[in-house]
């Protein structure tokens, strides 16, 4: 483990203003600086934190020899170029999710820190928090019987505007990339706890979108096929209102998590009329749980909460989800 790990921010958006405002709460992170696409934008986001250097371009940051690791939240396209430079940079890596755009430049991405030898790890926060680890034990445990059926979605209704990034093709918009990711990491992560493993890939995905005049999917549902007929339905969308929950139905009970993607919260536990609520528990802050993960798993290449496997076997089934759509 890393006692102190110095971070630098590449990227100025809404969630890495979140990434740094979570961090002091962190036991191991300190914000030495951040890069922008301009000079302008890097001092205005810098100014908010005191004490952090501002680069006007992001190969500045790399080249910083004060920054340990760098926390990379551009729009998704730019994930793999950024990534592979900073571990040629030598710096290790938090990527926001999804990794990638594909699992092809997913697998790039982790073979440039493999021959560098830096840390990557996919910034999925919500599998850094205990209250992801204890519904995974839970049905690992066979809290509610064997798994038989999931149900995971994440969705939210954005006004349509095609000059924003969510609705534009060229930087990655769509419900897929931008929270279905979500919705097929816990599914994947529930297979593997009823089957005795970190996670599990489907082994088919059927999938249908509805699109936008921009060419982005507005919505879309996957269902995923597991071993032992074990099945998941999975929904997605940034042009539709829908729950955020995770339900997981066992042959004799269920499993629901309100907002799963989004730690703390209650866990229900409902076998026949009994139904047993697990109050929320564990830090508010997830990114700074997230920040201190890459420094426990230091000086090693992967965090045991989000592997490369892991990563990999995501961005595979989101390119099949797509291909499927």
């Amino acid at each position: 483990m890393k006692s102190i790990v110095r971070w630098g921010i590449l990227g100025t958006g809404k969630i890495a203003g979140t990434f740094a405002e979570e961090l002091p709460f962190s036991q191991t992170g300190r914000l030495v600086a951040v890069a922008s696409r301009t000079a302008g934008g890097a001092r205005e986001f810098a100014a908010r934190f005191g004490g952090v250097r501002a680069h006007g371009d992001y190969p500045s940051l790399l080249a910083d020899p004060e920054v340990d690791a760098v926390y990379i939240s551009t729009p998704h396209p730019f994930h793999a170029e950024w990534a592979c430079a900073a571990a040629r940079a030598g710096k290790h890596i938090l990527c926001e999710k999804p990794l990638a755009m594909t699992h092809a430049e997913a697998s790039a991405m982790v073979d440039e820190a493999r021959r560098a030898g830096v840390f990557l790890m996919e910034a999925f926060m919500y599998k850094c928090h205990p209250r992801t680890t204890r519904i995974a034990d839970l049905v690992r445990s066979g809290a509610v019987g064997r798994a038989r059926m999931i149900e995971a979605s994440f969705s939210f209704a954005a006004a349509f505007d095609p000059a924003k990034r969510l609705f534009n093709k060229e930087l990655g918009g769509g419900g897929i990339l931008d929270v279905g990711c979500y919705t097929m990491s816990v599914a994947r992560m529930v297979a593997g706890a009823a089957s005795g493993k970190p996670f599990e890939n489907p082994s088919r995905v059927l999938g249908a979108t509805v699109q936008t005049s921009t060419g982005v999917d507005s919505f879309a549902a996957a269902t995923l096929e597991f071993s032992d007929g074990l099945l998941a339905q999975i929904f997605c969308g940034i042009g539709l209102t829908k729950g955020h929950d995770l339900v997981v139905f066992g042959e004799e009970g269920r499993i629901r998590a309100p907002y799963f993607m989004s730690p703390p919260g209650e866990i229900e536990i409902h076998r026949g009329d009994n139904v047993t609520v697990e109050p929320a528990s564990g830090s508010t802050h997830k990114y700074a749980l997230e920040a201190d993960a890459v420094a426990q798993a230091l000086p090693g290449l992967e965090s045991p909460h989000m592997s490369w496997a892991d990563s990999l076997g995501n961005a595979a089934a989101l390119d099949a989800w797509r291909e499927a759509s």
